[in-house]
C-alpha cells in the first residue's frame, strides 16, 4: 500500500516531461494516487496527454485558468467522473517575456496584472470552485521559488506574483483549515524547465548553485515530488501555510562562500 492509495488528484500546469509538475505526478502516482491532469489546450494533445496515459490517467482536460467560467466547468467535469478531490497541485505561472527582462520597475501595468492573475488568483479561483469538492484531510499545494523572499535577478515582476502566491497560501490556510483542508506550498530550487528557459541568465544561476547550496547538488523534479507526497499525505497532518524549501538548503545562505 501506497501513502496515497486510492487518493484522487488533480494537477494543474503540466508542460512536458521536464516540468516539475510532471514530477509531483509520477510521484504521488508512485504513491498509489489516482491523477488527473489539466492544462492549457494548446499542450493537451500533444505534450501533456502522452504523458498522463503513461500513468494510466484517462482525466485529461484543458482550462484557462483566467476563466472561472472554464474552471468551474472543469470542476462539473471532475465532480462527474472522479467525485471528491483529495489533492490539489497548482503549479501554474506565467509572465510575458519583455517583463522578465530590463529592469522591474519597468514593467508594464498590463504585465503585471497578467503576471499575478495567472501566477497568483488563479490558486484562489481553483480553491473557491474545488471547495465543495474537498474534503477534512485534502490537501492543496502550489509551487514558489525564493524569487518571492529575495531578488533574483531577472525574475522581476514574477519574484512579486510568487510573493502574492505565498501570501494567498496564508490567508487560504486560514479560511480551509477549519474544514480540516491543508494548503502548503513547495519553493524549489532552479530546474531546467520550460518556464525556466524563459529567464535570462538562468543558465549560469543554475551552473552556479549547486556550488553554493550546502548540499552541493542541483534539484530535480524527483526531489519535488517526494516532498510533494510528503505535503499530500497523513504524514504532514499537521502542517498547513507552510512553504518547504526544496532547494539543498540554499535558501538558508547569507554570502555564498561557494567551493574552496
Amino acid at each position: 500500500m501506497g501513502l496515497l492509495e486510492g487518493r484522487k488528484a488533480l494537477i494543474f500546469g503540466v508542460a512536458n516531461d521536464h516540468s516539475i509538475a510532471w514530477g509531483i505526478a509520477r510521484a504521488l502516482h508512485g504513491e498509489g494516487a489516482i491523477v488527473g491532469f489539466s492544462s492549457v489546450e494548446s499542450l493537451i494533445e500533444r505534450r501533456v496527454r502522452p504523458l498522463a496515459e503513461s500513468i494510466g490517467a484517462t482525466f485529461i482536460e484543458p482550462c484557462d485558468v483566467q476563466s472561472d467560467e472554464q474552471i468551474r466547468a472543469l470542476m462539473e467535469k471532475w465532480k462527474a467522473t472522479n467525485g471528491k478531490i483529495d489533492i490539489l497541485v497548482h503549479a501554474l505561472a506565467f509572465a510575458r517575456k519583455e517583463d522578465l527582462d530590463g529592469s522591474f520597475v519597468d514593467t508594464s501595468r498590463d504585465g503585471f496584472a497578467l503576471a499575478l492573475d495567472v501566477s497568483a488568483y488563479s490558486l484562489v479561483a481553483l480553491a473557491r470552485e474545488a471547495r465543495p469538492l474537498l474534503h477534512p484531510g485534502s490537501a492543496i499545494l502550489t509551487l514558489t521559488y525564493y524569487g518571492a523572499e529575495k531578488v533574483v535577478a531577472n525574475y522581476n515582476v514574477m519574484g512579486v506574483a510568487k510573493a502574492a502566491l505565498e501570501a494567498s497560501v496564508r490567508y487560504l490556510a486560514a479560511d480551509l483549515g477549519p474544514e480540516g483542508v491543508r494548503v502548503n506550498a513547495i519553493s524549489a530550487g532552479p530546474v531546467r524547465t520550460l518556464a525556466a528557459a524563459g529567464i535570462t541568465g538562468f543558465k549560469k544561476l543554475y551552473g552556479s548553485f549547486a556550488e553554493v547550496a550546502p548540499l552541493r547538488s542541483n534539484i530535480s523534479p524527483e526531489d519535488v515530488g517526494k516532498s510533494a507526497v510528503w505535503l499530500c499525505s497523513d504524514l504532514s497532518s499537521a502542517v498547513t501555510g507552510a512553504v518547504i524549501h526544496v532547494d539543498g538548503g540554499f535558501n538558508v545562505m547569507g554570502v555564498p562562500l561557494g567551493e574552496g
